[in-house]
């Protein structure tokens, strides 16, 4: 394994993969129009920081053309393998690859038109450092975008059961990868410490029954994440299967609504 790639605290597998699929196709009314206001234009140079498999990445590659450049920010060779296939079937040939995480990542300064990170920033340990980092990788007029969690609002409905618990143990589970679910709450002052000027800060949320595609989203993470929370520690097997039957009695309940946790797109200008 390379020095600098990193357990991710959700796995890098097939089964991750395909969930991180699903989840790009949901968040798409998210992430979508924000990629859209940022106002990228053909020719530019991007970056995805932390791509995994680079969904998002995609959409970037396609809005910036042949005339721009893109570049993968990737620890996991899973991943980047992944995606380098799909860009060899694409005959895509303007495609850089950086496998390592930000912190640690010989960057080019004063370079980028536009880096974008999407649930990444939430499990780094330092994230003024990572913004920091980026930063000085943008050049002037460049932007920071960044998706990720102020993690309230979570919720399961109606309530009364073992899931109750979930919003605190997922807090628990982040902070056992050195996470910090409200970090984008801390953005704006990071962004200012780092000579970006904030130019959007907007939340996000999502909510649906049985039969949405965000309590679907749900299912699929939660279906693989419980027994790795009861393999770490943090919960009793028997809470697990509390949680999982608790789960699966509001799957069946066609009444039953699931709420998203809050996620903020936040994007800086560098100075």
């Amino acid at each position: 394994m390379p020095e600098q790639e990193k357990e991710y605290l959700f796995g890098t597998n097939e089964p991750e993969l395909q969930r991180l699929k699903f989840q790009h196709e949901v968040w798409r009314p998210m992430t979508d129009p924000f990629l859209q206001r940022l106002g990228i234009q053909k020719g530019w140079k991007c970056m995805d920081a932390g791509a995994g498999p680079g969904f998002v990445a995609m959409d970037l590659r396609d809005t910036i053309g042949d005339e721009g450049e893109l570049t993968i920010l990737e620890p996991s060779t899973f991943y980047i393998n992944s995606f380098r296939a799909f860009a060899e079937e694409k005959n895509w040939t303007n495609i850089k690859y950086i496998q390592g995480i930000v912190e640690e990542s010989n960057l080019p300064e004063n370079y980028y038109d536009l880096i974008f990170s999407r649930w990444v920033i939430s499990f780094v340990p330092d994230p003024e450092r990572f913004v920091s980092k980026l930063a000085a990788a943008l050049k002037p007029g460049g932007i920071l975008a960044i998706e990720d969690y102020n993690y309230d609002g979570l919720g399961l409905f109606p309530m009364g059961g073992a899931w109750d618990e979930m919003p605190s143990i997922m807090k628990r589970y982040y902070k056992s990868g050195e996470g910090d679910p409200y970090v984008a709450s801390k953005l704006p002052g990071i962004y200012r410490k780092c000579g970006l000027e904030l130019i959007e800060f907007k939340p996000f949320s999502m909510a649906g029954g049985p039969d949405s595609g965000v309590m679907e989203w749900a299912h699929k993470f939660f279906t693989i994440h419980v027994p790795v929370m009861v393999e770490r520690g943090l919960i009793t097997p028997e809470q697990g299967e509390a949680l999982s039957n608790d789960w699966q009695a509001h799957r069946e309940n066609p009444d039953a609504v699931f709420f998203s946790p809050v996620i903020v797109d936040a994007a800086g200008k560098k100075l």
